[in-house]
């Protein structure tokens, strides 16, 4: 799949770094990846889509290649700044239609997107989005307040969260099997080993993304998460695991409850089902985005 490299400089004064297909005059896809991870881990399900789709992908604050800055801007800045680095470069692809997918944290930002840019996107199909029902948001949202951070379970394990290897086949064999990355398919772990890994200065490869800020983010919350998940009035599918969380899967039954635009499905596999199974991934996405269901 060749991609091409963009870069923009937003108004927060952090650059934002991601690829993109060249212009084609297919629909474009929006993809905004999960925390810790980057667009490029995702090439396995992405290549399938890329024969209906021209691909435009953002790696968020301080993931991929994009700047860290001195401090996390928080779910609701990173989400108005991905808009801000895609309408930068939207006349790239034409007048085609713009539809989006998110995994994750990517997931929840393309929500709060679609809640505040409604006539930005045609359709969206979230993967396994880390909607925190509205108990956990109130807690999290509470100990921001109060200046605490790290306490959540994911926070605790991803600060601890081995950093560097002497070499990509070594960090390869060490995450094989392995915490989250457990069902990967070899081709979703080598996506992430080559893309989401860069050289250390003491030599050997280090996580492009520090464990300090992904657990700051798994300590965060949008602000007004559940106001704007009602106010989405985009089609959208949310697709979640079997064995993702048990939050994200009661997060699911409530905000299709609670918005007509809103369907969801479950599908086998955890909460990274589509760096499992790629391909019936993209299969979903393909369908409901392009109206064949």
């Amino acid at each position: 799949m060749n991609l091409l490299p963009w870069s923009y400089t937003t108004s927060a004064q952090v650059t934002l770094r991601g690829w993109h297909s060249a212009p084609s005059g297919k629909p474009v896809l929006h993809f905004l990846h999960g925390n810790g991870l980057c667009g490029r881990v995702y090439e396995p399900m992405l290549k399938y889509l890329s024969a209906d789709f021209d691909l435009w992908l953002c790696d968020i604050q301080g993931h991929g290649d994009s700047d860290a800055g001195s401090r996390f801007f928080g779910w609701n800045h990173n989400a108005e700044l991905a808009v801000e680095a895609f309408q930068a470069q939207r006349s790239l692809f034409g007048d085609v239609p713009v539809y989006a997918s998110g995994h994750s944290f990517g997931g929840v930002l393309s929500s709060l997107i679609m809640a505040k840019h409604p006539q930005l996107f045609k359709r969206a199909v979230l993967l396994d989005p880390v909607v925190f029902t509205p108990s956990m948001q109130m807690f999290i949202k509470t100990t921001e307040r109060l200046g605490f951070t790290g306490f959540t379970a994911l926070a605790k394990k991803t600060a601890v969260r081995r950093r560097h290897w002497p070499d990509r086949q070594t960090a390869y064999a060490s995450l094989t099997g392995r915490g989250v990355f457990k069902g990967w398919t070899a081709e979703a772990l080598s996506a992430f080993v080559d893309h989401a890994l860069r050289p250390a200065e003491e030599g050997g490869v280090q996580l492009k993304c520090s464990p300090q800020l992904e657990a700051t983010i798994f300590s965060s919350a949008a602000n007004g998460l559940w106001r704007a998940l009602r106010q989405v009035h985009t089609p959208v599918l949310m697709l979640y695991g079997a064995d993702t969380f048990p939050f994200v899967i009661k997060s699911a039954a409530l905000w299709a409850q609670s918005n007509r635009y809103v369907h969801t499905e479950q599908v086998s596999g955890g909460h990274c089902f589509m760096q499992e199974f790629p391909d019936s991934a993209a299969q979903k996405t393909r369908a409901f985005l392009l109206d064949q269901l």
